[in-house]
């Protein structure tokens, strides 16, 4: 079948193939898997902001994108003689079959947690078998972004029990982290204060991740909150004939006022 996901899977290893050809793109025979990293890194953020916008056909288009670079650092690995596509394929569908013997085999889990738990036991056992120490916390990438990080961090660690009971224990924390803040802001140590700042920030995370919420998204959406109401401050602003730098910090604060309040109330304009 012509448009089955395994042909079209071949003709896009054709096309890769012919782009690293010696007639084929320059830009593409240029390229090397350092120089490619930004670019992996950018097609996933795409993927991301195509979810967030809950467009499926963006979606579509940022997965394929993102399935492309994959392509293409397997071809570079293939060109090297480290790997094939062949390889990475039949490495992943074997893992993915050895990490689920509740589906493919004869175990048994009652729920996510326990799927999970099961996950990272098969995965110490694989170490073990190799003669390795697998740490709970390997597998999650320093690049990522630090709040990110900080849940995947605090996630690996509470499936195997170092956890908070529940969000409303992790807030205490938040609430002894803060006083911390507090004493090294007094001191004005710079040192203690980035130290005293991230451990606020880490604690926040652990009452995100207990309440089922993304952290990094939470941040995300306050930070697009901002950019709108500060935009709508311009506006007011521009109207005016004049700009943010132009007024005094006590105007700005209502013009702030406003547009929150508008924002509020829908977005409707003032009376």
């Amino acid at each position: 079948m012509a448009d089955s996901p395994g042909a079209l899977f071949e003709s896009l290893l054709d096309i890769m193939a012919r782009l690293r050809g010696p007639h084929g793109c320059p830009w593409d025979r240029e390229q090397t898997p350092t120089s490619l990293k930004p670019f992996l890194v950018e097609e996933a953020y795409e993927v991301l902001e195509a979810i967030e916008s809950g467009s499926a056909p963006a979606v579509r288009e940022e997965l394929g994108d993102l399935l492309f670079q994959i392509i293409f650092h397997a071809r570079l690995a293939a060109e090297a003689g480290a790997f094939t596509m062949v390889e990475v394929l039949d490495h992943l569908a074997r893992k993915m079959t050895r990490r689920h013997p509740h589906v493919f085999g004869e175990a048994a889990v009652a729920s996510a947690r326990q799927a999970l738990a099961q996950w990272e036991a098969i995965k110490q056992s694989e170490a073990a078998d190799k003669g390795r120490t697998l740490s709970v916390l390997e597998g999650v990438p320093r690049s990522l972004p630090s709040l990110l990080r900080a849940q995947r961090l605090q996630s690996k660690v509470a499936r195997v029990g170092f956890d908070w009971p529940d969000a409303a224990a992790a807030w205490q924390k938040v609430r002894e982290e803060l006083v911390e803040a507090e004493a090294a802001l007094a001191q004005g140590d710079r040192a203690r204060i980035q130290e005293e700042l991230g451990d606020v920030f880490f604690s926040l995370v652990n009452v995100a991740r207990l309440r089922e919420i993304d952290a990094e998204e939470a941040l995300q959406g306050t930070i697009e909150k901002f950019r709108r109401r500060f935009g709508q401050m311009e506006t007011d602003l521009t109207a005016r004939g004049k700009d943010a730098a132009s007024v005094e910090p006590e105007e700005l604060e209502r013009l702030w006022q406003a547009a929150k309040a508008r924002e509020q109330r829908g977005g409707e304009s003032p009376r």
